[in-house]
């Protein structure tokens, strides 16, 4: 099976919580091997351009809000099978629904707050890390 790329997003709450360190621990631990990463903080604009297949959903004002409240961290992720694995190793978006030992079940307070982002598809992963990272800035760190 060929790698593929996932982004994921340290939201504004995990930043907050300082949990940066151990959320890369246990994505890397899941053996996901970090490609790109950078800490920015997004305006209402940028956060709406990124989540623009949601524009006409109930929760999109919160979410946009919410996404430029502090600093995040996107990171761009690659693995076999990274999208699957990913979504496993992160949760249900509710974390009351998320399995034991995922990341929005241990840290997240909300399905609104809930940590961090997943790329929901290869194609939307490859999309996703364009609207952050160009492909020069994506590290050749292959052993």
């Amino acid at each position: 099976m060929a790698k593929q790329r996932t982004l994921a997003i340290l939201k504004p709450d995990c930043v907050r919580k300082e949990l940066i360190g151990e959320v890369l621990r246990q994505i890397q631990e899941a053996g996901f091997v970090i490609k790109a990463m950078k800490m920015t903080r997004l305006t209402k604009q940028t956060a709406g351009g990124f989540y623009a297949v949601h524009r006409e959903k109930p929760f999109f004002d919160e979410l946009t809000t919410f996404m430029s409240s502090g600093p995040c961290v996107p990171v761009v992720l690659e693995k076999e099978n990274a999208i699957e694995d990913f979504r496993t190793l992160i949760g249900a978006t509710n974390p009351a629904n998320a399995d034991a030992g995922t990341i929005r079940k241990e840290f997240a307070d909300s399905m609104g707050e809930n940590i961090v982002h997943g790329s929901d598809s290869e194609e939307n992963g490859n999309i996703e890390a364009a609207y952050f990272f160009a492909e020069s800035e994506l590290v050749a760190n292959e052993s």
